[in-house]
Formats: structure tokens, sequence, C-alpha cells
């Protein structure tokens, strides 16, 4: 225990992760132990958590922490790092102006650091030149709510899940996404709630579904204008709603006329069955109480804002808005990225919601005591890097997240970083970004930060410290002002956290008239209330009372109360296919990792399910390209080449790729996706298009490959021109090679690897297969294993990855030559439920005794009883049972 007792203290805070908010109880042991469950009593989850937020107790190490501030990588102390961050800052506004400098902050920031992010750069520095990683998450969302709102406003609440009879899920993998919130519409489907899924891919979500309309990519528009249409035609519009509160019906209705909105022609243009867009129609028009669920797969658009409108559309026109069970509801990614939109922290706005209006500007800026807050928005966050490319921003500050990966053609954000003047880091960890950076300074992690977080249903929530801050890691905003400070700048001399968060709550209030975003009850929060704070909806206007859900008055936040209708094209920016990349690639997340897994990936078991980067293709267009399940692929975009494992699978729809966004240097180099992404933008919200970029895909073809497992992770391909792969282990770092050389090749990287290694090494070679094996033993204990071959014949690793766990054996020496198991294995097969760590053979063994369902499976194995993810993939194995009994499958 920190405080050094016996007894474990638990502290309830929140998950780190998406934007379900889910309260956690951590009960923290000695060190930086802690066991993690879920907090029955939030109101968020009841005690849910998926598996990385049940995994977030292995993730709390302090492997790869930044612990102390450097510069140009030497150790500096705070003062010396504060004032060289605020001289080059000061000295290149005086050269260039404030619109010379730029901040990048992140959903991971607590609301208090986005408010003191906000406040120094529009305000002080008097710039628009901040925007958040939030941009490539939820910017479209934005958009389309100001425009049909007034304000960023999401009406529903969680509840609503529960109450609607359909939920129409529109590029919404929620079952990998955000899994606790699936469980309770999952429970909700056991009363008959329907669901639809609108993606092109055949999701884990889409698996279970009622119906899937697997629409071809860029379509969605077509697909919402065409239901609006329908609904038109047999006269399921609510006319007298529309009357009293909504605005632009007659616009919208001439504009559907500039198309063939038939059924057929709707159908032909989104790829899908007559029938089963008949049937779409048909379930939204009997659903009173239907709740449209959208997140990236709609917002990571050039078409975006487009897709968000349109579906906002035909809630307005049906009245299915403020009521219980109806709503549109953008689902957001980051544990703060609503946080973010309510400071401030996109380039567009301003914080409190309010924007560039003369008026609006004019409030903040008395608020602040800051006449020179800027006039004008900034740069939005693709702009902004090439803006830095261009040199027209000349320093720029990135906080807790890490573009060098995660923005579109990140090649061309790693030149733009790679040759701005001044670079400053301020993260808890080592990234891709920190490589960059002139300045390096640490900041605390989760488990560390104390302040408040907002989730996708409008609640605040305490994040808690579990841990004293390590080394001489800081809150982000007390390293913000105490730059602010070191630049002459007065209104940053906030004592706590809480005193951040009681002035960031009055400026909700101040000459707040008619703003929705009111957070007047929280205003005068005692030190001792702010630490106790229960979750709580906004707007919040006395103490201790929270709203629901938005606009049951049907009241919106315009300036005739009356919500708005927006005409929508479904043509788009996107690029097009051609000969040259003939294929559309997607990217996106999957289940067990969180961006860039600067988290994730030091939890072992979070890196089995996908534990390699992947490109999934339609058997016809493997078969075609010669490309075989298991392979390596390169996939090649006009902007980069990526090499990924083909993952061949009809649930792809045919001409497309989908790529998981998540590998970094540290984890797998080639296999970086946004590498590959076009930096196309919607034009209104600037969120970046990653749901379609024109490519090619080919089979790699090495000619030898091998894998090295070692007790500590190698984070360089020991200049080798290697495809590498690091996935962690519980006791080791299995890193998987291939490449395209020859015996000189592979001898280099024996070479370079015996450099760095210790102890007793043994060696077989087989010259004329090409196998070597190769093992280094100190004291009885495995150091490392080296495997290759160019026949393509590898062992299992399980085996080898368990002989780190314990002394070698005579035996299991033995067994490392001969490159077989010591005695008899049991193969589990893929991961398939990360929680409790069950294998695809020991679910297809108890599918085969006759578990036909997955409480079934549950009950005989553990697998899916905890955070539920793994519950759509066991329903697919049984499924695929049933058809092939005699063969069962893992299905994933």
């Amino acid at each position: 225990m920190a405080d050094g007792s016996s007894a474990p203290r638990t502290v309830k805070t929140t998950c780190a992760y998406c934007g379900v908010g889910c309260g956690v109880a951590g009960a923290v042991g000695a060190g930086r132990s802690v066991l993690i469950t879920g907090d029955a009593a939030h109101p968020a989850n009841l005690g849910r958590l998926c598996s990385k937020g049940a995994a977030l107790g292995a993730t709390v190490g302090l492997e790869g922490r930044l612990l102390e501030p450097t510069i140009h990588g030497k150790s500096a102390s705070w003062n010396e790092a504060t004032a060289l961050v605020a001289r080059r800052f000061k000295e290149t506004i005086a050269r260039h102006g404030p619109d010379s400098v730029a901040f990048y902050v992140s959903g991971q920031l607590l609301t208090e650091d986005y408010y003191v992010a906000n406040k120094l750069m529009k305000g002080f520095i008097g710039s628009g030149n901040i925007d958040t990683n939030s941009r490539l998450c939820m910017a479209s969302a934005v958009a389309a709510h100001k425009q049909a709102f007034g304000a960023d406003l999401v009406p529903g609440c969680y509840e609503d899940l529960d109450l609607a009879d359909l939920v129409v899920f529109s590029g919404h993998n929620a079952a990998w996404t955000h899994p606790v919130l699936f469980r309770r519409m999952e429970q909700a489907r056991a009363r008959g709630q329907k669901h639809v899924v609108i993606d092109p891919r055949r999701t884990d979500t889409a698996e279970g579904a009622d119906l899937h309309l697997a629409i071809a990519p860029q379509s969605d528009v077509r697909l919402w204008n065409g239901l609006l249409a329908d609904l038109i035609r047999r006269g399921a519009i609510d006319h007298a709603y529309i009357a009293v509160h909504v605005n632009g019906f007659e616009q919208v209705t001439a504009a559907l006329a500039e198309n063939d909105q038939s059924v057929s022609a709707v159908a032909a243009d989104c790829g899908v069955a007559i029938a089963d867009l008949r049937t779409f129609y048909d379930l939204f028009a009997a659903n009173a109480r239907t709740v449209s669920l959208f997140s990236m797969g709609a917002n990571q658009s050039a078409q975006g804002v487009a897709k968000g409108l349109a579906i906002i559309n035909a809630h307005l026109a049906t009245g299915r808005i403020g009521k219980p069970g109806a709503c549109p509801f953008s689902i957001t990614g980051q544990p703060n990225a609503m946080g973010g939109r309510e400071t401030g922290g996109m380039a567009n706005t301003l914080a409190g919601h309010m924007d560039f209006a003369p008026q609006d500007r004019d409030r903040v800026a008395r608020f602040w005591g800051a006449p020179d807050t800027a006039r004008a928005p900034g740069l939005k966050a693709v702009e902004m890097f090439e803006a830095v490319r261009d040199g027209r921003i000349k320093a720029i500050w990135v906080m807790a997240t890490n573009p060098a990966v995660s923005l579109p053609a990140s090649g061309a954000v790693r030149d733009a970083l790679a040759a701005c003047p001044f670079v400053v880091v301020s993260d808890c960890v080592e990234t891709d970004t920190t490589a960059f950076a002139h300045v390096k300074l640490p900041a605390l992690a989760w488990g560390e930060k104390d302040g408040t977080v907002t989730n996708s249903e409008r609640r605040i929530s305490r994040q808690r410290a579990l841990f004293p801050p390590p080394g001489q890691a800081r809150a982000d905003w007390k390293i913000m002002a105490d730059v602010a400070g070191a630049m002459g700048f007065d209104g940053f001399g906030w004592a706590s956290n809480a005193a951040v968060f009681r002035e960031w709550a009055r400026l909700t209030a101040y000459e707040n008239r008619d703003r929705f975003l009111n957070l007047a009850g929280l205003s005068a929060l005692t030190p001792e209330a702010y630490d106790d704070l229960s979750p709580i909806r906004w707007p919040v206007l006395s103490v201790g009372e929270g709203t629901p859900r938005l606009f049951a008055d049907g009241r919106f936040q315009t300036p005739d109360g009356r919500a708005r209708m927006v005409p929508v094209s479904p043509k788009g920016a996107a690029e097009a296919t051609s000969a040259a990349f003939p294929m559309s690639l997607n990217t996106g997340r999957i289940r067990d990792q969180w961006h860039t897994m600067t988290r994730t990936g030091l939890a072992p078991d979070l890196c089995r399910h996908a534990p390699e980067p992947y490109v999934e293709i339609h058997p016809d267009d493997a078969e075609v390209l010669g490309l075989n399940d298991g392979a390596l692929a390169r996939v090649a975009t006009a902007r980069a080449e990526a090499v990924a494992v083909a993952k061949v699978s009809d649930r792809q729809r045919r001409g497309s790729l989908f790529m998981p966004m998540h590998w970094t240097d540290a984890f797998a180099p080639s296999g970086r996706a946004n590498s590959l992404v076009a930096p196309i933008v919607d034009p209104t919200s600037g969120q970046p298009e990653f749901k379609h970029t024109p490519a090619r895909v080919r089979p790699y073809r090495e000619t030898w490959k091998g894998f090295f497992l070692s007790r500590s992770a190698l984070m360089s391909p020991l200049g080798a021109d290697l495809v590498w792969r690091r996935i962690p282990q519980d006791a080791c770092q299995r890193h998987e090679f291939a490449g395209r050389g020859d015996a000189d090749e592979r001898d280099a990287l024996r070479k370079a690897l015996t450099k760095r290694l210790a102890g007793e090494l043994v060696t077989y070679e087989d010259a004329a297969t090409g196998a070597r094996r190769e093992a280094w033993v100190e004291h009885d204990q495995l150091v490392a294993v080296l495997y290759m071959t160019t026949t393509g014949r590898l062992p299992p690793r399980d085996w080898l990855v368990d002989l780190f766990q314990a002394d070698l054996t005579t035996e299991a020496r033995s067994a490392l030559l001969f490159g077989r198991p010591p005695g008899a294995q049991v193969d589990k097969g893929p991961m398939v439920c990360a929680c409790l760590k069950v294998g695809a053979k020991v679910v297809a063994a108890a599918i085969a005794a006759g578990a036909d369902t997955a409480d079934a499976v549950g009950a005989a194995t553990g697998a899916g009883t905890n955070c539920g993810s793994c519950r759509p993939e066991i329903a697919r194995m049984i499924k695929a049972f049933l058809v092939t009994p005699k063969e069962p499958v893992h299905a994933g």
C-alpha cells in the first residue's frame, strides 16, 4: 500500500478507455499492485467492465514511463524545462505572431487539463491553434449537432438503450468498441428489442443482428435519405411535431425529390438487397421508440457531417427525439472526448459551447480577463500538421496523444515533426511521437490522475488517483499552468485541480441565458465535495440535480428554439479507386486493443485475441490475388506500404479491405495502418476519412521467417531489412520475423541478437532445410530462443513461451533443439475470452459436447461470463459447428 498499511484501500474512479465512462473500483495493495473490479454503484456500467477495463491492473507498471523532464535527450529539472518551453514559445510568438504556435491535445486529458490548455492558447496566447485527437473521432457529430440543435448537444442517455424497441447501429461495432453498452442491449433483446446494423463489414455486432445492411462504402447518406423519403411516402412523418419544433422540413423534402428515392434505386446505389432495404424501412416506420447509434463508421468520413445530419433528419421528421427510448445518439470513442468538446478543445470552438461570434468571444475574454482572446478559429488537426510541415507553425506542444501513428498519412506527420524547429511532448510514456520531441515532459498516467471526465451521455465522473506520482511526473494542468506563469500570464495560479474545476463551472454559468451546458450547481464545490462528487449528468443547475435527456420539452439551443433539418447530398469528396488502387481500405479498432497500444500493449492477455497486424479480405479477392489465409500481405496506397497477416473472411465485403490501426514502431513498424490513409477530410468538420482509401494488396512472398522469444522486448529490427512484430507474453516477449533476403540477412540478424544476449548458447542447424534453432540459457533459466526456417514450417509458440516461467529440465533443453514440446501439450487455440484466458479449442470442445448457446458455453468454460465482449464470437463458433458439426472451428 502507498501509505504503508497492510489492508488494501479501495478507490472509486473512472475507466481510462472509451466514452461509456465506466465506474471502476481499485483495491490498492503493496507497491503499484491493484485489483480492478467494476463499480456496481456507477450508473454508466452498474459493475460491468469490458476486457480492457478488467485488465487495467496489468497496465499500471512503470515500464516505458517518462519519469523526468528531458531537453534534447538529457535530463533536466522542471524549472529548466518550464523556462525553455516558455521562452521558445514567447520568442516564436514575438517573431512570427500567435498563429505560429499550436497545441495538439487529447481525449485522454481530464476536463481540468483541457480547460487550462484552452485558456492558455485561445485566451492568453491569442490563437485558435489548439485541436484535439477527438477531431479524428467525433468532429463530424459535433458539426451535425451544431447545425441541427444549435450546439453540440447529445440528446439521449443510456436508459434509452434499455427502453428502445429498435436500435440502429450506423457504423458502430458496439460489441467490440462499447461492449458494456452492448450487453445492456443484449438484455433488451430478450424482451424483443430489434437490432439493425449498417456496416460494410459483418462485424460481431452485425453477426447477431436481426438485419445487417452491408452497404457499399460511401453510401450511408443515400441510405438515410432513402429512408426519410420512404417515411414521407408512407405517411409516417410527425407533422404536428414538425410544425411546432422543427425548421427546414420543406427544404429537405425538395432536396430529396432531386434524386430517385425508390426502394430499387436506393438498394442498387447502396449495394443491398431490395428485400433487406424494405425490412429496414418497415422496422423504422413501425417502432416509435428507436435509437440510432452512430460512431466512427459514420463520423470518420469525408461525408461525416452529412451522415450525422441524415440520421438526425429522420429522427426530427418523426419526432423521435427527447423521448424515452427515442433519439439519435452519437457514441464517443475516448474517456473524455466530451469534456474536451465542452471546454473548447477543438480549434473551431471556445469553452462552454461558445463559438467565435463576437458576443461569445467577448464574453469569454471578459471572464478570463484576457483581451487578446482569439477572434477566429484555428487550424484543425490535419491542416495543423500540414502547417507544421510547411513552416507556418514553428513550435508545437503535443499532449497525451501519438499523432505520428494515429493521424492519416502519418509518414507526412513524422516529416512535419522532424522539420519543426521546436517540439514539446508531454506524456506519460515514450511513443513514436516523443522520438521527435526537443523537450519531453513527464505527465501523470491513469491511476495517478485526479480530476473529471464526461462520458457519452453527458455524465461527469471523477477520475481519482490510486497511486502517488512516480518520479517527477506532474498533472497536465499543472505543467501548463507553470508554463503560462513563466510566459508572464496571470490567471493560472490555481492551488488544486478542484479550483480549476470551479472556475470552469463558473464559466459555463457566466452570462448564461440560453446555453444548455451549465454547471452552475457545481460552481461552488468545496474541495471535500469535489473529492466526493458522484456521477452526474449536465445541465446541473442546482446542487445534486442533473438532467437525464435533452429536448424533452421540444426546445433546442437555436435563436428561435426550433431544431433544424438540413438537406444533405449523397455525394462526397473521397478519393476514387483506380486500376492502380482498385480496393477500398477501411481502418479501425479491434476488440482488446486501444488506440496506439501504449496502455493495452502492457497487458499480455489483451494481445492474444488479435496478436498481430492483419488485413481482412474477402475469399474471392484473396483467390484472385493468390493470397492465403495467415500469409503475409503487402498493402499499398498512394501514401505508403504496410505488411500485415492476411485474414481471409467472407465477413469482409468484396473489393474492400480492413486493417486495425493500433500497431506502432514498438510493436510492428511495418504494420502501421494509418500511414496508408489519405488525408482527405470532411469539408465542414475537418474529420479525416479513415473508412475509404484506394488501395491494393499483394502477397509479401518472404524467403524465410522465424521467431525470437526473449525476456525483454526487442525494440528495433537490429539494422536488418525485416518485417517484424512484437507480441507481449506473460513471462517473455514474442517477436515474429520475415524477410526476403538470403542467408546473409538471416546471419546478420543472428549475430546482432547474439551480441545482446548472455548465457550458454545451444544451437541446431539443418542447412538442407534452412532450419536453425538457438537457445540461450543462464542458471537453468531460458533467456531467449531463436527459430528460423526457409521452408515455412515453424513449431507452435505456446510451449516455448511456457518454458520461460520455470527452471529448464533436461527434457526441456533437448526439446528446444528438437523443436517439439516435451510430453503432451494442450493446444488452447487462438484466444477467445481475454478476461478468463479461454482459448478456441476449449470453447469448441464445449460446443461439441452439447453447449449450444453462449450461456451454456459460459457455464462450461467461463468464456463470456465476465465482460461478454467475446459472446458474439462464441455464438459464431456455435453456428459454424451446427453447419459442420464434425469440425468445430474458431470463427474469429
